[in-house]
């Protein structure tokens, strides 16, 4: 009898203000991967901001109930990868238990966007689609 267990993995997306990019993943990778334990957390924790909100519902994926946190609150946590997805994380990004593996995606901030509120709202959609593009290509990567 073959059976093809799949372990549970642990991820951590951590950003600097746990407000946009790292959102934004985790509300793509519980879509992708409800069995998954997906957590996200920022440096320096700020609030949740309503374009990626808003962003995300075009998507039908709903993070209003998500909320932003310290990455101390995971500091005793082992994960199976840590993602950071901007470089003021990566270098402070702390150690954590066990066998982690850490993974960096460098990614605009969207929240740095000028003009008008169409304009910002773009460049919300374009840092979504890249985020999601990366998540898809990990996806793809750990499962072959």
């Amino acid at each position: 009898m073959n059976i093809n267990i799949e372990k549970k993995k642990k991820i951590l997306i951590l950003c600097t203000g746990n407000s946009c990019r790292s959102q934004m993943a985790e509300g793509f990778f519980k879509k992708y991967r409800k069995d998954w334990m997906i957590e996200s957390a920022g440096i320096s924790p700020s609030e949740l901001n309503p374009l990626a909100v808003r962003v995300m519902a075009e998507k039908g994926i709903d993070i209003s109930n998500q909320k932003s946190k310290s990455v101390e609150k995971f500091l005793n946590q082992s994960f199976d990868y840590v993602i950071t997805v901007c470089s003021s994380a990566k270098e402070s990004c702390p150690l954590f238990p066990g066998r982690v593996k850490t993974i960096h995606w460098d990614i605009e901030d969207p929240v740095l966007a000028v003009g008008s509120m169409e304009e910002k709202l773009d460049k919300f959609r374009e840092v979504r689609d890249t985020i999601e593009r990366y998540i898809l290509d990990f996806l793809k990567g750990i499962q072959s």
